[in-house]
């Protein structure tokens, strides 16, 4: 009996061992399909019935498209779709995008799935012979958080506008129109506008206490001295506005306060050149990620609030600034060296060459009044930066042209 027993489970080993490697070659065929097909559904994002995701990206003509967050989209219009699809070369992520995106970052297993997606098309894309169409240079630049309370420093991508200086702009103090007057927000929010701007590297913030200017900066003809003399692009007026606060308990193995806040922002861009507002833009931060809690969580919430409200308007009021035109002045001149008044802080290299004209006039709109801006005198010769000293100047040598003098104008020759 026990012999015929190890003779029936012999001959099963032997039967399931020469049945197991065929099942599994049987199996592993449709597997190995089944990936390739969705390898390829994956690098082909442009297939019916296939649903796009954020981040995608294809390619038409040779131009490669992104399908992203529609910036038309918001709570007052709910007929734009959510996503659509934007040429690459013309994208960038919003400032409050990558905010968003930090506070709610995606898995790292999503995260390697879409990496990996994008990595397979451009392996196609190379296959295929179709070279991804270049884009303008991105400039990146970070915000610094407020007052520690906000996690991590957001990056904003915008196109620099040549010439690729600094510009100069003024920032008045805040007009605070809060309940909370004695708690200072509006001087807060000024050193806040101005910490921003500076920190993006771009931007030189000018003291109007340096200027001796007498009377309002908001002057037409003040506006005009900061513009010639200064070499100021812009003057920012600035007000905060619609404070309001909201706190309740947590109830827990302690009770802590939980507070929320919101806070307006509204800044006017006064282009010098012109003596007229050129840009206003206003902000209003999402109470629910002004959440703070525990001791003093009211006045945090506020200062929360505020720096995130500046993140909203961020974005629009740098790209504002830096599409001004930039020019620097000459000084004076010893000794045939002529100085500017633009240096290393402002971006100037050595060997650069720049243009010099004359103070020229200002033109009119017949129709509107207004200024369209100051045209350029007239052309008197060309300038090469040979050295950078102080912390904002440099002196520079005779190209061509002669007659120079103080109250000529230099912009950087393209």
């Amino acid at each position: 009996m026990k012999k015929l027993i190890s003779i029936i489970l012999a001959a099963t080993l032997v039967s399931s061992c020469s049945y197991l490697p065929f099942v599994g070659k049987k199996d592993d065929k449709p597997a190995k399909t089944d990936e390739k097909k969705a390898e390829q559904k994956k690098v082909d994002i442009s297939e019916e019935g296939r649903v796009p995701m954020a981040g995608d990206i294809k390619v038409i003509d040779g131009v490669e498209y992104i399908y992203t967050r529609n910036r038309q989209r918001t709570l007052d219009v709910q007929q734009e779709p959510e996503n659509i699809w934007i040429r690459k070369d013309q994208y960038s992520p919003g400032l409050f995008e990558s905010m968003l995106a930090t506070a709610a970052a995606p898995s790292k297993k999503e995260k390697t799935a879409m990496e990996a997606r994008i990595a397979k098309l451009e392996e196609e894309l190379k296959k295929k012979g179709i070279a991804p169409q270049m884009a303008y240079p991105v400039q990146m630049s970070a915000f610094p958080g407020g007052a520690g309370y906000m996690a991590g420093s957001p990056m904003i991508a915008f196109d620099y506008p040549s010439p690729r200086m600094k510009r100069r702009v003024v920032v008045l103090p805040a007009e605070d129109q809060t309940n909370y007057k004695n708690e200072h927000l509006g001087e807060l929010t000024t050193k806040r506008i101005v910490s921003k701007l500076e920190s993006t590297g771009t931007i030189i913030c000018v003291d109007p206490s340096t200027t001796n200017i007498t009377g309002s900066l908001t002057d037409p003809a003040n506006m005009k001295i900061l513009n010639e003399v200064f070499g100021v692009q812009a003057v920012l007026v600035s007000t905060l506005s619609d404070v309001y606060t909201s706190t309740s308990k947590i109830e827990g193995k302690e009770q802590n306060e939980a507070s929320f806040a919101m806070a307006k922002i509204a800044i006017s861009v006064l282009n010098t050149d012109t003596g007229a507002v050129y840009k206003q833009m206003s902000g209003r931060n999402p109470v629910f990620l002004s959440r703070e809690k525990g001791d003093f969580s009211t006045e945090k919430a506020k200062i929360r609030a505020i720096d995130l409200t500046m993140e909203l308007v961020a974005e629009d009021l740098l790209k504002a600034i830096l599409y001004l035109d930039w020019h620097a002045r000459i000084a004076s001149i010893e000794e045939g060296k002529v100085y500017i008044n633009a240096g290393r802080l402002s971006g100037l290299e050595k060997g650069r060459v720049l243009e010099v004209y004359s103070p020229g006039e200002k033109v009119m709109d017949t129709k509107t009044g207004l200024s369209l801006g100051t045209k350029k005198g007239a052309f008197k010769g060309e300038l090469e930066v040979v050295e950078l000293f102080g912390v904002d100047a440099s002196w520079t040598k005779t190209r061509k042209g002669t007659g120079f003098s103080p109250t000529d104008l230099v912009y950087v020759k393209q």
